[in-house]
This record gives structure tokens, sequence and C-alpha cells, in this order.
């Protein structure tokens, strides 16, 4: 059976797709979405939403329990988990049914239904066909496993954590990641008690190495314990308990495992491959138009190897919407792309961090200034810095790093800062609000431009 002619075909209604979709319909294209479960993908249902949703009950849990040191007297008399999951949940329905009125809205073609791309611009739906005079792809991506640690009740992904029914007492989670330190600060601000194992040397290893001391110093002063450099073993589960043995021989019990290893591309049974499509480790090879090597296919999101971020998504769906329309946008690399971990405290960042600096430009400028010297900081009670990275020593700003409570609300005026190339005396004039958390990144750029005022030098 043969279904509708579009101007734009997608696969996937993610973050990527749908943006794709919307952006595509604006600007007069004909468009039809195709997705197995439900417009918003795994950031609306299974990601993004959920677990920030989660992280904001810690954070009133966490407050609950300070009050009396900001002159409140509240009591924290524990966690009701259902009624966590119901915040969680009614969040989650009203974002999708806000999007499932723009897919109305911009007559967008929906089709609900697991979709398999068969070659010629056509992707095949429970025996319907649907051509596009272009297809983009964006199945995105699912939660890695690890082979020889098996799935269970109490050894679980992030899917199955993000609808647990019971707080543990004591959790383990595997993998030091974005995806792993928000659970275990999930966790630990519901008063579990958290162990982290990471295989790799650092927590968030993919931050500035600076960013990872900062974290780690506050989980441990949350009692959240890392071991890093360690790899698991083995991991079994029982009727109420999991035991997890170490490479080293060391062994650890919990009530629960997190197995937070990443995530992968969905791009298994997708027919891509046979069908012109190429791939890399399960990625689609794109160049940097976004273009597969099959003519007139586009792929987006996840399933294109670099950061698997929503946000990056979002843009690369509109990107390709306007490649298509011929339009002419410019890329943007992935280092000018912001990046939030949203555990207590927050770490985000932008650009390059110390090594990938020296490596691009040799010789680097780097100042921290430490959020002791802030007010709103103080008045908040949050540690950490900000660290500001300039090429040589009269460059523009190349990197942006910050720690500290609720610092990805900053990441803005941060990435303008990097993707303008702006001098740190281009930003150090700018106004800031006082007090302000804000008011540390101009901190940071008076003293990278030589006037520091608040900082001993």
């Amino acid at each position: 059976m043969t279904g509708v002619h579009s101007d734009v075909l997608i696969l996937g209604g993610g973050s990527s797709g749908y943006a794709c979709a919307f952006r595509a319909a604006q600007l007069g294209l004909s468009v039809t979405l195709i997705e197995a479960d439900k417009v918003g993908g795994t950031c609306l249902h299974r990601g993004c939403i959920p677990t920030k949703a989660m992280l904001h009950s810690a954070e009133v849990a966490d407050t609950a329990r300070s009050g009396a040191a900001f002159g409140v007297r509240t009591m924290f008399e524990g966690i009701d988990i259902e009624a966590v999951h119901q915040f969680k949940n009614s969040t989650i329905e009203r974002l999708h049914k806000g999007l499932q009125g723009l897919v109305v809205h911009h007559k967008v073609t929906f089709v609900n239904g697991h979709g398999k791309y068969v070659g010629h611009k056509t992707i095949e739906v429970d025996g319907t066909r649907y051509t596009g005079t272009s297809v983009v792809l964006a199945t995105g991506s699912y939660a890695r496993t690890i082979e020889s640690i098996d799935l269970g009740e109490r050894i679980v992904t992030s899917n199955e954590a993000l609808n647990l029914g019971f707080v543990p007492n004591k959790a383990i989670v595997l993998g030091g990641g974005v995806i792993g330190v928000e659970f275990a600060s999930v966790w630990a601000s519901f008063g579990a008690e958290v162990t982290v194992v990471e295989a790799l040397p650092r927590l968030i290893a993919a931050e500035d190495p600076w960013c990872s001391k900062q974290l780690e110093r506050a989980f441990r002063r949350r009692g959240i314990s890392a071991r890093t450099g360690v790899r698991v073993a083995a991991a079994k589960e029982t009727s109420n308990r999991v035991h997890v043995e170490l490479a080293g021989g060391d062994t650890l019990e919990a009530d629960i495992l997190l197995v937070a290893v990443g995530r992968g591309p969905r791009t298994a049974d997708s027919g891509f491959a046979e069908h012109g499509v190429a791939l890399d480790r399960g990625f689609v090879v794109t160049d940097d138009r976004l273009r597969t090597g099959a003519e007139g296919v586009y792929a987006v999101g996840d399933i294109v190897a670099g950061l698997q971020l929503a946000h990056r998504g979002f843009h690369q769906g509109i990107f390709v919407a306007e490649e298509i329309a011929g339009l002419a946008p410019v890329p943007v690399a992935d280092q000018l792309i912001p990046r939030v971990t949203y555990s207590h405290p927050e770490v985000a960042s932008v650009g390059l961090d110390e090594d990938a600096a020296r490596k691009r430009y040799g010789n680097i400028t780097s100042v921290v200034y430490d959020l002791t010297g802030n007010g709103k900081s103080q008045i908040l009670k949050t540690s950490g810095g900000v660290k500001v990275i300039r090429a040589g020593d009269t460059g523009p700003v190349v990197g942006v790093h910050m720690v500290g409570h609720r610092v990805g609300e900053l990441i803005g005026e941060a990435q303008l800062a990097v993707a303008w190339e702006a001098l740190p005396s281009d930003v150090a004039p700018f106004i800031h609000a006082h007090p302000t958390q804000n008011e540390a990144l101009g901190e940071a750029m008076l003293a990278l431009s030589g006037t520091p005022l608040h900082t001993h030098t």
C-alpha cells in the first residue's frame, strides 16, 4: 500500500525530528512525521524532562532538610515516591499535550508506528510506504547495557529507574557520566546511601578536570561515594539485594544497581545500512551538512556521532529543515553547544577544556573565580566556581566551565562569549545585576582582563 508523498519525510518524533517537522512546515513544506511511540521521544518521556522533574523534587527535599540554616522551621518527613512520580508524569503529560497541539497547528501529517527505511526515499510502516522528496532520519538513542550484566527487578537502566516504586536505602550507580551523577544526586537527596562506580579516572570525564574535582568534592560532602578507575566484574540480584563484584576483588551490596553507561544510536533493524546509509559503530555517517551517503537523505540527533543532547538534536533538526528549504544555514560546531549536568551542584560548560585548548592554540591562559566571593552564592550556600579559558595571553575566550547551584542558568552568556570569540575585555564591561550568580562570570572576565576586583592576585 502506498501512503502520502511529502516534501519532507521524517523518521522519529523526538527533539530533532519534531523540530525539523515544525520548521519545515513553517517554511511552507509538506511534512510527514513517523514515530513508533509518542511525539517528544526520549527527551520528553524517558530523559531530560522526567529526570529534571525528579531532580527538582530532590532539591525540595534538600531545602526541607536545611530550613533551619535559613531561619525557617521545616521538617523532612520522607519521600512519597508515588507523589514524586505523579508530579513528574503530570509535567510530561502537559508538555506532550502541547506538542500534539503543535503537530496539528503546523499541519504535520503524523503517523504512529514503527518505520523502516527501505531505500528510494521511502519508509514503510505496517505495510504502508511513505515517500518524501527529502528524508530525515531521527531515530534517537537507547540506554546502553553491559553484556555480562543481566537486567532485572533490581538491576536497571535509567528507563526503569525513572519509575522505581521505592526509594532505595542503598544504591550503586554504574557509570559516572551525566546520567549516573544525576541519578546519584536524586537518590542521595531522597535519603539513599549512594556509591558511584566509574571505570575512568574521574566523574564526568567529558568535562574539564577542574569540574570533576569540584563535583567529586561536593559529592563527598553530601556523603556520595565515588569509586573511580574501577571496573565492575560481575553483578547479580536476589529477591531483595544486588551483589556487585569489582575488578579488584571488592564487593558491594545495595537495594538497586543502576547501569548508566551511556546511550547508543537506535539504528539496528532500521534498514539504513541495507539501503545506502553508511554506519560507523552504529552511528549514521554524515557530512558537515548532515547529509548521508544516500541522495536526499539526512540524519540528525543522537544517531549522529557527537554530543547526545536534546538541544543539539533540536538545532540539527532546524538546520536540516532550512537546508532542505534552500536557506543555506550555518553549521554549529559541537564545542559551541552548551552542556549542563543537573546534579547538585550543577556543572555547566561550553567551548574547549584546557587540554583541548592547548592542543588547538598551544598557549592558553585561564582563571577561576571562586563562588565564595559571590554574594548570591553565599545566600544559596553553594560552593564551586567559574573557570574561563582564553587562547594565549591576549586571545578570545575559548571555554567557560562552571560548577555550583543553578549555574546552568548562566550558560547563555557563556555561550555568546565563546561563540562570538569575544575577548575577556569585551565581556568585562557588561553590567551584571547584583546580587546574582551571573556576577561570578563577570568577575572571571575581569580577572582574565587583568583588572580583578574581588579576587586576591
